[in-house]
């Protein structure tokens, strides 16, 4: 299984993989679409298996999916 499989945007695998991540661990590969969908995960592992990569790589496509807010061009009194 690769990152592009757990529904991960194509600019994000492509910084893993310039980083040498091609596959992603086993609580990587459970967690990642469940959070891409919204849902909520507690996520037991050992330390070192990958588990803060686990939530941020979804926390950061969905941040970028999210519209940006537009701010006024003027002031409001």
């Amino acid at each position: 299984m690769s990152f592009a499989n757990l529904g991960l945007a194509e600019p994000l695998v492509r910084a893993l993989e310039a980083k040498g991540y091609t596959e992603p661990t086993p609580i990587q590969a459970q967690s990642i679409p469940i959070l891409l969908e919204g849902g909520d995960l507690l996520g037991i592992a050992q330390t070192g298996t990958g588990k803060t990569a686990a939530f941020v790589l979804p926390s950061i496509q969905r941040l970028t999916e999210t519209q940006k807010r537009v701010l006024p061009t003027h002031c409001r009194m």
